[in-house]
């Protein structure tokens, strides 16, 4: 068994360039581990190179130079055998419409070459929920149904890593918990998850590990608890006993604000601040307090400092 599920190292790719537009260099040099048995997140705005990073370890697209590894098989000296050992579920919903979810699954099992005899095509349909639906056309699925599709098509040759590629877009709160219930299944059983989605707070509660691409670059990758940690700000929020009519003067020091609630939000230092103090110059003002609480820093906050943070720095 591998350390590691996925290994890339100096992985590079670049699009060839035309008359309108120059070469694109989607990926920078990339170094990356996901280890074995973990819900690892790959997380990075629009254009940052998570799908073109998945696709070369797919056999989807050819890296430009680098190399990779999927459950220990290079993917240049042995392409099958790494493609065996991933099942990737892609963002777009491309599958033949005149095909029911029975026959879809069948023909990708002939794909991968599993027998008949070892294939599970009903199981992965009954996993998903799709028992009901195994003979009717895809056509007539729902949008939440060709999801679940998307999933069991890339079970059928029982891959040890599974990818999935922004996965609950535009699919209904009650699908997605079914959706990810069936993720926690896979991963107890010892699938390898690599997550890449928009939505932030799925990932701060399904994955252990995170990584942030941004412009072709890893810009982060450790345990999700250390990596939550990296902005030392919290926030002070106090409920008043009555309405403020603006931020106290006592408290010009820091970086206060009124929420459209009411209440008022005091950014501080965790490291540096001393909330016994801004309760105290709160209090000098002349205010009461009728509730307050402390806020931590979540993955969206991190994960705005270390993309479009530094897009603004630059």
């Amino acid at each position: 068994m591998p350390e590691f599920a996925i290994e890339a190292h100096d992985l590079r790719k670049t699009y060839a360039g035309s008359k309108k537009s120059p070469p694109k260099e989607a990926l920078k040099g990339v170094d990356l581990k996901i280890r074995r048995g973990s819900i690892f997140g790959l997380l990075g705005p629009n254009g940052a190179g998570k799908s073109t990073f998945i696709n070369i370890f797919a056999g989807l697209v050819t890296k430009t130079s680098g190399t990779g590894a999927v459950w220990g098989r290079d993917i240049d000296r042995d392409p099958i055998g790494a493609r065996a050992a991933i099942g990737v579920v892609p963002q777009e919903i491309n599958m033949d419409v005149f095909f029911t979810p029975f026959e879809a699954l069948e023909m990708m099992a002939g794909f991968y070459g599993v027998p008949k005899a070892e294939r599970r095509t009903d199981a992965i349909l009954e996993a998903v929920g799709l028992s009901e639906k195994r003979n009717a056309y895809v056509r007539q699925l729902s949008g939440g149904m060709k999801r679940r599709l998307l999933v069991a098509k890339a079970l059928v040759h029982n891959p040890p890593v599974l990818v999935l590629d922004e996965p609950t877009a535009g699919v209904d709160i009650e699908l997605r918990r079914q959706l990810w219930d069936y993720v926690r299944e896979l991963h107890a059983q010892g699938v390898t998850i690599v997550l890449t989605t928009h939505y932030l707070e799925e990932a701060q509660e399904l994955c252990d590990e995170i990584a942030i691409v941004n412009h072709g670059e890893v810009v982060a990758c450790e345990p999700k608890e250390q990596l939550l940690k990296r902005l030392d700000t919290k926030t002070l929020v106090i409920e008043p006993a009555s309405p403020l009519d603006a931020v106290p003067e006592t408290l010009s020091r820091y970086k206060a604000e009124i929420r459209a609630d009411g209440a008022l939000a005091i950014a501080y230092k965790s490291g540096s601040d001393s909330v016994a103090e801004m309760i105290e110059r709160y209090n000098a003002s002349g205010a009461r307090i009728g509730d307050l609480r402390t806020e931590e820093p979540d993955l969206e906050d991190v994960f705005m400092a270390l993309t479009y943070g530094r897009d603004n720095a630059a």
